[in-house]
């Protein structure tokens, strides 16, 4: 019982990860591999701004808000540098690496003594496991609902519109560079914020956790996508979340039959692959009609 609940625990404070990159990935249909680097550089910030007496709040706020820096230098590079999105994203990725060991001083730092936002009195009294699942709930209700006003804006449906159709989106008078720009600042300080929590939940970060991050993050979308279907905007945004503590699960009894940690990267890209392939599969052996009778396959 008490590794389910971690499971979900984990699931909830990863799926901001997940959020961060359904705004570029699904909003703008742009594959931003900024957030392998954006996600240790704010567990980076958080944990260096903890151990040198900021607050644990100050120190997540701090981490959100280098999370957007890394986004918008990858957006500049793209709308102004006219840099191709992919290699934008990937020396945005490579910078940080080296900014992230200027912040550190070292590749990694433990948070063994130190207040966290886990750390707390109510925190602490909580059964094994559920600080997590608390604060991951508290959290991801908080950014789903802010995400969900915010698209529903004018200025969030420039983002929508804008991934749609960008050439449309200039006749109408929208700054597509301005909302890129935007959208890659919010999305990578979600990851920022995510690898805050996330380093806070381990009590430590690592210069080189942020590996394999966007095949979670692309887990947890696929994945939500796969086993709800049809939805709207705003149920694609919960769909998100509900990914993330499945994919968690599917490692959970992964790692119960027996197989190592060293292959959980192996793992994601092959339960990643096998949803992206499902409507070929369906194709082929009709596996989601029994299953999944409300999805539609596109053809």
């Amino acid at each position: 019982m008490n590794l389910i609940v971690s499971a979900i625990g984990q699931g909830l404070l990863w799926a901001l990860l997940g959020l961060g990159l359904y705004l570029t990935f699904r909003i703008l249909n742009l594959a931003d591999m900024t957030v392998e680097g954006t996600f240790p550089l704010g567990a980076a910030v958080a944990v260096t701004a903890i151990t040198h007496g900021f607050s644990p709040l100050a120190a997540t706020l701090l981490a959100f808000g280098a999370g957007m820096l890394a986004g918008l230098v990858t957006g500049l590079l793209y709308t102004k540098g006219k840099i191709p999105f992919l290699l934008a994203g990937i020396l945005t990725m490579t910078a940080t690496y080296s900014v992230n060991l200027r912040i550190m001083g070292k590749s990694n730092i433990s948070l063994l003594g130190q207040k966290t936002l886990f750390s707390g009195s109510f925190m602490t009294s909580l059964p094994q496991y559920f600080d997590s699942v608390v604060l991951g709930m508290v959290v991801i209700v908080i950014i789903t609902l802010l995400l969900i006003f915010f698209l529903d804006t004018d200025y969030g449906q420039s983002f929508i519109a804008t991934g749609d159709n960008p050439v449309m989106a200039k006749s109408l008078g929208i700054h597509t560079d301005a909302t890129i720009n935007v959208d890659l600042m919010i999305s990578n300080g979600l990851v920022g914020l995510c690898g805050a929590l996330v380093a806070q939940s381990n009590g430590y970060a690592d210069v080189n956790m942020g590996i394999g991050t966007i095949v979670i993050a692309l887990a947890s979308i696929i994945i939500g996508e796969v086993a709800f279907g049809e939805l709207t905007l705003s149920q694609r945004l919960v769909a998100v979340t509900l990914g993330s503590i499945i994919y968690r699960l599917i490692l959970l009894a992964v790692l119960q039959l027996g197989f190592s940690a060293n292959d959980l990267n192996l793992i994601s890209s092959i339960v990643l692959a096998l949803c992206m392939m499902l409507p070929q599969l369906d194709k082929l052996f009709h596996i989601r009609k029994p299953f999944f009778k409300g999805v539609q396959t596109n053809d």
